[in-house]
């Protein structure tokens, strides 16, 4: 008798395969409307996130922040004006070129979207007219408004992957803490009992499109693909 694919299980909502609230209970971005300058409270580890978080405080509003690299508790930050320095927070169009920035917004007032992993920057690379273009992580440029708003530094936590998992059991907590499915067995590796695209014979998983509205047990392989077929 075969068993339920992971799909199923994940599908079916129960704890093993759920977020942990507890661990994301820290919403990191900063309020619609900034003035004067802020002060750092405290830095948090969380095990939710790749980088420390920084508790700050700006009048009557308190926010959550990704910490950058050399931030410390009771460090002073300004959100408009002044000099360009690490960790202020500005709109883009103030920034000159080559300036490092993280927690971009995507739209105006949102608090930051873009680069919020440990160790990660952009960088603006060029301004044509009224619109401003960031190089990101993955040498991609993408356009921005120039109203946006950004952190200016590196975040913090460039060296998380530099120290070894020497056993597995580590990295088993690690996943877990974030609720992330470790280990995870290939599809064409099981019985075909076990999964759609399990058996000995050949390990290339079938050329499937599973149908928009199909269960869990049978949403594998191609999920409502743009397109199909090996590019050229």
């Amino acid at each position: 008798m075969g068993k339920r694919i992971i799909t199923q299980r994940r599908g079916r909502g129960t704890h093993t395969y759920k977020v942990r609230r507890q661990a994301f209970k820290y919403k990191l971005q900063y309020p619609k409307t900034l003035s004067g300058e802020g002060i750092v409270l405290k830095l948090i580890n969380s095990l939710a996130h790749t980088a420390p978080i920084a508790k700050i405080k700006s009048g009557k509003d308190i926010f959550y922040i990704p910490a950058f690299k050399g931030m410390v508790e009771g460090q002073k930050i300004n959100f408009e004006g002044g000099e360009i320095e690490n960790g202020n927070i500005r709109k883009l169009e103030g920034l000159p070129m080559k300036t490092k920035v993280y927690c971009i917004e995507s739209k105006q007032g949102d608090g930051g979207k873009f680069i919020k992993t440990g160790g990660n920057s952009a960088t603006i690379s060029r301004i044509v007219g009224e619109d401003i273009f960031v190089s990101m992580p993955s040498k991609k440029e993408k356009k921005f408004n120039p109203k946006c708003r950004a952190i200016i530094g590196t975040i913090a936590g460039d060296q998380r992957l530099n120290k070894p998992v020497i056993k597995a059991g580590k990295q088993y907590h690690i996943k877990r803490s974030k609720s992330k499915l470790w280990p995870r067995t290939s599809a064409v590796k099981m019985n075909a009992v076990d999964h759609p695209f399990g058996s000995g014979r050949g390990k290339n998983p079938k050329s499937k499109i599973a149908k928009r509205n199909a269960p869990h047990g049978r949403r594998v392989g191609l999920l409502r693909p743009r397109r199909t077929g090996k590019r050229k």
